[in-house]
């Protein structure tokens, strides 16, 4: 539901009163990934999404029945090869939605930081003795927690460890933990979203590519920095969309500012001056994704001034470069596309090939752990 939280936000500061559906597992082809929610309040107004369309409209009635009788409960959605109109995922998928009437409780105050981008994660039972389902535990990044999820005490404090655990990743997911707190008790399953601010993308170089990127990069949720050497490129009327824009030597400007795991380094400017100290640096941070334009004539030359500058082959293997994937882009719009289409595909762990005629999965799994490692792209 933290991913609907602005919304709900209001709604709470509003004082309206509505009821919530979340993903909380999936088989199968499934369009959402836990976490994805639906809620409705009581006018009947509804925000989200569970399934892109499949089930939401026997969603929206449970949510709906929640107001009503105040329960909370946990429904399974798959698809009826006898009646493909039926309730159901077309798609051949399998989801779990709980659903639950939001009143009170810690709610208010996960939705509050989510929706101001403050980092922290819900953890609520979904699975477990049903007066239990839906309680709920808001853990804060430094371990400290709010509510009471009930039965032992020690139960709250696993929970809060697990869960600032899953918030240090960025990772939304289910966990078993036993009714006690250990791991030998009655079995619950909670659910974990993790809320985190925007993941960066930083880009190198203020050229008319950049511009392009920026838009792509909001597009896909990311906080978008644009950064250059040269002021008379890079300024605010150039690229109105960036977060921030950043006057400075790149290297320089790379060794003073944070990233993490989920940061992905655009490097646009195909300038050795600019690129080899950048990408030296770059290459030796533990970062989603690291991606440099130019020809493959370019590509070889910085190679080989990074090697003479000490990269490691280790550490040159996972420059994406020539950045993107092949999709005969020409426009930097096109362009930007396939930059974006590649930081995608490595995030999510897809092949980069046309799923028409393809035998692997339309949705994956889920993230790629942010291990700083980049996969191999087709």
């Amino acid at each position: 539901m933290l991913d609907i939280a602005e919304e709900l936000h209001r709604w709470v500061e509003q004082g309206r009163e509505f009821a919530v559906a979340t993903v909380v597992a999936v088989g199968g082809s499934a369009p959402r990934q836990p976490g994805a929610a639906l809620a409705v309040d009581s006018d009947g107004t509804a925000i989200g999404s569970v399934s892109g369309g499949c089930v939401e409209g026997a969603v929206y009635d449970l949510c709906q029945q929640a107001l009503e009788d105040g329960k909370t409960v946990v429904e399974r959605f798959g698809y009826s090869d006898e009646d493909a109109f039926a309730v159901g995922l077309t798609c051949g998928g399998i989801i779990d939605i709980l659903v639950t009437p939001v009143r009170g409780g810690v709610y208010p105050a996960a939705l509050a930081a989510a929706a101001t981008g403050e980092a922290a994660a819900l953890a609520r039972i979904v699975s477990g003795p049903e007066d239990l389902m839906g309680r709920a535990l808001l853990v804060r990044p430094d371990g400290s927690y709010e509510g009471k999820l009930g039965g032992h005490p020690e139960l709250d404090r696993t929970t809060a460890g697990e869960a600032r655990a899953m918030l240090d990743a960025g990772r939304t997911g289910t966990v078993e933990i036993g009714e006690d707190g250990s791991r030998c008790g009655q079995p619950l399953t909670l659910l974990v979203e993790a809320s985190v601010p925007a993941p960066r993308m930083i880009v190198f170089g203020a050229i008319d590519f950049a511009a392009a990127l920026v838009r792509v990069g909001k597009f896909l949720g990311y906080r978008v920095t644009v950064c250059d050497a040269r002021p008379v490129f890079a300024t605010p009327a150039r690229f109105p969309e960036a977060d921030e824009i950043v006057v400075e030597w790149p290297h320089r400007y790379l060794e003073s500012t944070e990233v993490d795991g989920r940061t992905v380094l655009c490097v646009l400017t195909h300038d050795a001056k600019f690129d080899v100290p950048l990408l030296q640096a770059a290459l030796r941070l533990p970062v989603a994704y690291i991606g440099a334009m130019g020809s493959r004539r370019t590509h070889e030359d910085r190679n080989k001034r990074l090697r003479e500058v000490g990269v490691t082959e280790l550490e040159l293997a996972r420059l994406r470069s020539p950045i993107g994937l092949d999709l005969g882009a020409r426009t930097p719009e096109e362009t930007a596309l396939s930059i974006g289409a590649e930081i995608v595909a490595n995030r999510r762990g897809g092949t980069g090939l046309s799923l028409t005629g393809a035998h692997t999965p339309i949705h994956h799994d889920g993230p790629r752990e942010p291990t700083g490692r980049i996969g191999s792209v087709a």
